[in-house]
């Protein structure tokens, strides 16, 4: 579906509001936008494409109302949904911010005579640590890394694709790891689950 930039615009504005991240909000196409729709067509259960189909912009006028995997979770806390790659950060209640993830693949890995499982645990969890920009280790580099548990973290990273491939981080887009690290502070309640549609 070919729209104009000021539809697109309209989109971007959309997408902001319902509290995706879609970078600026200027009738551009970029990558911002098309991971900010993947978010927007998981909630909705719908295919992850990026594409302005009749059923996304459905959404982007109808969405679906955001559903807690923790039903007496704390009012600000992340939720990430394992079974949707999907995150959703509360505060005071409600979503602040709503992102597509990629988690860990769940297979054996190998890196430079190390070996492990890409598993993203779940459970309740705390942030006890923040690193404020990039940090280097082993399994590759990190942006703004809050970790929740035994070294796991969520963090920004430049490979964040529809699928789960992390090594059991909680990986989420680049420019949205900013806005990550401003919002979840030290000792944040982290909750990772399955949505309760697969269960």
């Amino acid at each position: 579906m070919i729209i104009s930039d000021a539809d697109l615009r309209q989109v971007e504005q959309r997408l902001a509001e319902q509290r995706f991240d879609p970078g600026p909000v200027d009738g551009v196409r970029t990558r911002e936008t098309t991971v900010a729709l993947w978010g927007l067509q998981k909630l909705n259960g719908l295919r992850p494409t990026g594409r302005l189909t009749k059923a996304t912009l459905r959404a982007l006028e109808r969405p679906r109302e955001v559903r807690p995997l923790v039903k007496q979770g704390e009012r600000d806390r992340v939720e990430v949904d394992l079974e949707r790659q999907l995150m959703v950060v509360y505060t005071d209640g409600r979503p602040a911010l709503i992102s597509h993830v990629s988690t860990g693949a769940n297979r054996t890995y190998c890196v430079r005579g190390r070996c492990g499982d890409a598993v993203t645990p779940v459970g309740a969890f705390r942030v006890y640590h923040r690193v404020g920009g990039w940090q280097h280790g082993w399994l590759g580099a990190m942006y703004k890394p809050i970790y929740f548990n035994n070294g796991i973290a969520l963090h920004g990273s430049t490979r964040v694709p529809r699928r789960p491939a992390s090594h059991g981080c909680v990986r989420v887009p680049l420019h949205t790891a900013d806005r990550l690290f401003r919002l979840v502070k030290m000792d944040f309640p982290v909750y990772v689950d399955r949505s309760s549609t697969s269960r």
